[in-house]
């Protein structure tokens, strides 16, 4: 891999060493082996994968200090503080290690080696991800200018500026090349979220990472041992350690706790947060891992936008910017930041702040001590709330939550005056956690925002069906699959029809997702234009199926429609491969699946609808729905069936406490993975003494005839209110009619039925259309009046010609 570029004498030099790339799960068994480890240690990849890792990987004690260690650098021998490949393997180190060490496989030469080991987080079965180099790779003659090397570290590099991270973390994938797409990018996301590995070459300088793991000794330490080992030799005592000698070995021992300290926490803490794709959790998660362990108080800020689940302009915030503090955790005494820095208030940040510095800049701002003077500008935001005494003289860093370049928020981190202040260490220990977070609130903003676009697509393409139709009183519930995919193919709808009828449609296209939703929505507008043409079923579902073939989706879909006439009560239905709709009677409770030809789904092509009428009873129910209410994954349908027929009899106290029993009859079951809908209607009818008929003759006199018969039939009705509207509106139909017919008679018809509904039909299949009548002409303001005074009105073809209908709103009662 390479190791970065740079030609200044202290810069690191570059160099690049092939790698064997070694997986283990949980177990200890080798789930992942290279082509490079097949090289490096031998076994082919199906004598390797399955077998374990402790077998394969035979690496122990340290390199021998002869003329050999030049190759590799001074700092050769790795026998001191590091643990061991085999403790790496058998799982007893939960941190990252490297070293260097020897492999001697029988029937081969030996084989010097530089080894990495990276613990992977997470739900996977890997746990633990081994990087091995051939170390006699490294010699004098390979560096440029032939100087030999001081040092060869692995490193763990965090948010490191360091030269080559962007190839490795472009090529890193491509060692992996046997694995699922899906399960490398895991293991090399969890890499990367950790630090990456590299190799640094280096003759002078310490290379910017963190700490060696191993904990190297020095040239000096090198120098030392060998006196010793003369002194030994000669029989002569040991020479007595330098004070500073031992005290470099101390800082060596610390610094390498406090590194795995770190490591450690951020290893604790990436568990902690994330449990959810939940915004408001995640923030929570996030403000309890800091707190007490890294921090005293951990108050929290994001972008208004961000809780909003809004988008943001491009480019760094500034001084408008609006910051909402969603959560403040502290080890305080109760209540003593709650009045002056309350949660869910908004406020900018002015540019002289630190928080202004980390939120345009992208970078932790580190305050050792919080001064008098600095703790009054940071409080004067604040009108009639002294915050001073809550955070002068403590230490404080400011943390940015960014993802993808974007700073969503940042994190505001105080520790008490007693506690060390934030050091280097800790900047970049914060900086990796607040990455991680940011990652981690990206996620959920995104979920958050994409379940609200999700959510609105399928609100906008259900009907809000209204409760009371003519005859029949409506109730439905639409359920999404699972929360990760609220928008589906599942429908329902009801269509008002001439003569007071209504259409109930269910239908389920096949598949989730946003291209099953688009398909329903083009099926269900199909649907609502062919029913407005007043086509029976049967004819209906041959002309949805023709249009599924010319949409040219691969698409299937079924479908129940069914158009029910209250005056005669009858109920005419045709199926396109949906379930059976139950009807529960109304005179003895039973339910019962209503017998209908399935037909086969729409967008098979070339299949026959047949229609099948039902007689009705006042006060009948029907239940459609789709298939994910009574179909559970290993269980026969059957069992669904029977159990929506025995909770749709069950006697309910309304409409929608009926539908919520069923619901819960079926959907507690478990296993339930696709979207439901239910559509329930009590059919009522409508009774005689409600219609008046009469049938005219296409004469001019009975024009005014039948504005007579009108006013006595609403008079009766005690509908007097309406006379005046009614006459004229039947009037100007009738008319219309006389002229235009060529039949025998006139049909009109007058409804009540929570509406006044007025029907005129003739045998001249014409529609009639609005016309812009000037002062001059003689004709085209009929219909004029009929669209002014009219609650709706409207106009279909019939098998005989066509129907021009208008409503009344009733008055109140």
């Amino acid at each position: 891999m390479h190791s970065g570029t740079g030609t200044a004498p202290q810069s690191p030099v570059p160099g690049r060493v092939p790698l064997a790339v070694v997986v283990v799960d949980a177990s200890g068994l080798v789930s992942h082996w290279s082509t490079g480890a097949r090289r490096l240690f031998g076994p082919a990849r199906e004598d390797a994968v399955g077998h374990p890792a402790t077998d394969l990987l035979p690496v122990s004690g340290a390199l021998s200090e002869g003329p050999d260690s030049r190759a590799y650098g001074d700092e050769s021998a790795y026998d001191g503080l590091g643990p061991d490949l085999e403790s790496s393997l058998d799982g007893r180190a939960s941190y990252p290690a490297a070293g260097r060490a020897r492999l001697e496989a029988p029937r081969r030469e030996r084989i010097d080696v530089l080894w990495w080991a990276y613990p992977l987080v997470g739900p996977g079965p890997e746990k633990l991800l081994v990087l091995a180099a051939d170390a006699g790779r490294l010699h004098a003659d390979d560096v440029p200018d032939g100087h030999p090397l001081e040092r060869i570290a692995p490193g763990f590099a965090l948010h490191t500026d360091f030269p080559g991270a962007d190839e490795l973390a472009r090529g890193l994938p491509a060692i992996l090349p046997s694995m699922s797409v899906g399960e490398s990018a895991r293991i090399v996301s969890q890499v990367l979220e950790l630090g990456y590995p590299v190799l640094e070459f280096s003759r002078h300088d310490r290379v910017p990472v963190t700490a060696d793991w191993g904990v190297p000794r020095r040239v000096e330490r090198k120098a030392r041992r060998e006196e010793v080992a003369r002194a030994a030799a000669a029989g002569l005592p040991a020479p007595r350690r330098a004070p500073d000698d031992e005290a470099d070995d101390d800082a060596g021992d610390l610094e390498y706790a406090a590194v795995r300290e770190h490591l450690e926490f951020l290893n604790e803490v990436s568990g902690r947060i994330g449990s959810s794709l939940d915004l408001s959790r995640t923030i929570i998660e996030v403000s309890r891992a800091v707190v007490p362990r890294f921090t005293d108080v951990a108050g929290t800020y994001l972008r208004e936008q961000v809780v909003a689940g809004e988008g943001f302009p491009d480019g760094p915030p500034d001084a408008t910017t609006m910051w909402h503090r969603v959560a403040l955790e502290h080890t305080d005494e109760p209540g003593r930041w709650d009045d002056v820095v309350p949660v869910g208030e908004s406020m900018p940040f002015p540019a002289h702040t630190p928080f202004f510095q980390c939120m345009t800049s992208g970078q932790p701002v580190l305050v050792p001590r919080i001064t008098e003077e600095m703790g009054n500008a940071i409080a004067s935001q604040f009108e009639k709330r002294d915050i001073r005494p809550l955070i002068t003289d403590r230490s404080m860093l400011v943390v940015p939550l960014k993802a993808r370049n974007v700073v969503l928020g940042f994190m505001i981190l105080l520790r008490h005056r007693e506690r060390p202040v934030f050091n280097d260490m800790d900047r970049v220990t914060g900086a990796e956690l607040a990455a991680r977070a940011g990652l981690v609130l990206d996620n959920a903003r995104m979920y958050t925002y994409q379940e609200s676009v999700a959510e609105t697509l399928q609100d906008s393409m259900l009907p809000h069906i209204e409760p009371h139709m003519p005859g029949c009183d409506l109730a439905t519930r639409y359920l999404p699959g699972t929360l990760l995919g609220r928008v589906g193919g599942d429908w329902f709808d009801s269509i008002k029809l001439p003569g007071s009828r209504t259409a109930l449609v269910v239908g389920d296209v096949m598949g989730h997702g946003l291209n099953s939703a688009a398909m329903m929505g083009q099926l269900r507008t199909a649907v609502q234009t062919m029913a407005a043409l007043d086509l029976p079923p049967a004819q209906l579902l041959r002309n949805l199926d023709d249009l599924a073939q010319r949409l040219g989706e691969h698409y299937l879909a079924t479908c129940l429609y069914a158009v029910y006439d209250p005056i005669v009560n009858e109920l005419e239905l045709a199926n396109a491969g949906h379930i059976p709709p139950v009807l529960v009677r109304a005179e003895d409770g039973r339910s019962e699946l209503l017998e209908l030809p399935t037909g086969a789904p729409i967008g098979v092509g070339g299949v026959p609808f047949e229609s099948v009428r039902v007689p009705m009873a006042p006060g009948d129910r029907l239940v459609m729905c789709t298939d994910g209410l009574v179909e559970v994954r290993g269980e026969d349908i059957g069992v669904g069936l029977a159990t929506l027929c025995e909770s749709a009899a069950h006697p309910a106290a309304s409409m929608d406490a009926a539908c919520d029993t069923i619901i819960r009859a079926l959907n507690t079951r478990g296993g339930r993975k696709d979207d439901v809908a239910l559509l329930m209607a009590r059919l009522n009818g409508i009774a005689p003494e409600h219609v008046a008929h009469r049938s005219v003759a296409p004469e001019p006199a009975e024009v005014s005839r039948t504005r007579a018969l009108v006013r006595d039939q609403l008079t009766a009705w005690g509908l007097g209110a309406l006379t005046a509207p009614a006459e004229l509106m039947v009037g100007e139909l009738v008319t219309n009619a006389v002229r235009h017919a060529r039949t025998r008679s006139v049909e009109v018809r007058l409804v009540r039925s929570g509406t006044l509904v007025c029907e005129v039909e003739d045998d001249d299949q014409r529609l009639p259309t609005l016309l812009n009548a000037g002062p001059g002409d003689e004709f085209g303001r009929g219909l004029r009046v009929v669209s002014a005074l009219a609650r709706e009105w409207g106009t279909s073809r019939t098998g005989s010609g066509k129907t021009v209908w208008f409503e009344l709103a009733l008055p109140q009662a």
